[in-house]
């Protein structure tokens, strides 16, 4: 990978707004792949990049948590979050890099609107009561997202938060949970050629300056208000799924 400006000028945004959400800024993290895929023209090769370095940092949510989780959730939603993984991975090696392209920005226009629009109060979600199975289809819809974007937290939060657990247990079950996803997703990346000795040194090098915005994040998060901070941010993800949309339809 060519360190070059324009490389740079979206891989250092996209890893220091992944820091961030690790760090307590949480949803910021999803602009980071749209952001990758602009700068490196594959999304493929940016969510590649993009995975060893969430994978590094799933370690420090695990290790803060380990004790407050729900395995009841985790053995509902994780199968379901395997298939979805496999419909990505299907996706991202039967059709041309332009469609994944289209398929990045399709996904970031819905993530992006759909926060603009909870942030407004909007809110879809199962019932606090809905049994495993349907646990299992949002399972697939957040793998399949985390597959293509590394966005899977709405569908995740659709049916996990109407079941109103303890903040400690919402958290460490989140962090186990994309924990076990960022691992799943290993075989499929590395059965689509991704894991190569230039996206494994791309991800090292960025990885320092992913650590720094993580512990930056958890300094920031309790002085800076991010309401206005996350509309910006997700008005930008908006925009660039957009530009990766058009690219990946060859109309730009």
């Amino acid at each position: 990978m060519s360190f070059d400006l324009h490389f740079l000028l979206f891989a250092i945004p996209a890893v220091i707004l992944i820091g961030l959400a690790k760090g307590g800024f949480s949803g910021l993290g999803a602009l980071g792949t749209p952001l990758m895929a602009l700068g490196t023209g594959d999304p493929v090769k940016a969510a590649a990049i993009l995975l060893p370095i969430l994978i590094a940092q799933d370690v420090v949510g695990v290790a803060a948590f380990r004790k407050s989780w729900d395995a009841w959730i985790l053995k509902a939603m994780l199968p379901g979050a395997v298939a979805g993984i496999g419909l990505g991975y299907v996706l991202a090696a039967a059709v041309s890099s332009a469609a994944v392209m289209a398929s990045l920005g399709a996904v970031s226009i819905l993530f992006g609107a759909y926060r603009l629009w909870a942030e407004r109060g909007g809110r879809i979600a199962a019932s606090s009561t809905s049994p495993a199975w349907v646990g299992a289809l949002f399972g697939v819809a957040t793998g399949f997202t985390s597959q293509i974007a590394h966005a899977g937290g709405p569908p995740f939060q659709m049916w996990v938060m109407p079941r109103k657990l303890p903040r400690d247990v919402f958290v460490g079950t989140s962090a186990i949970f994309f924990a076990v996803v960022n691992w799943i997703k290993v075989p499929a990346y590395l059965a689509l050629g991704q894991f190569t000795t230039e996206n494994a040194v791309t991800a090292a090098m960025l990885l320092p300056l992913a650590v720094l915005s993580s512990l930056a994040g958890v300094k920031l998060v309790r002085k800076v208000s991010p309401e206005r901070f996350y509309v910006i941010v997700y008005w930008l993800m908006i925009v660039a799924g957009t530009k990766l949309l058009l690219d990946g339809l060859g109309l730009a």
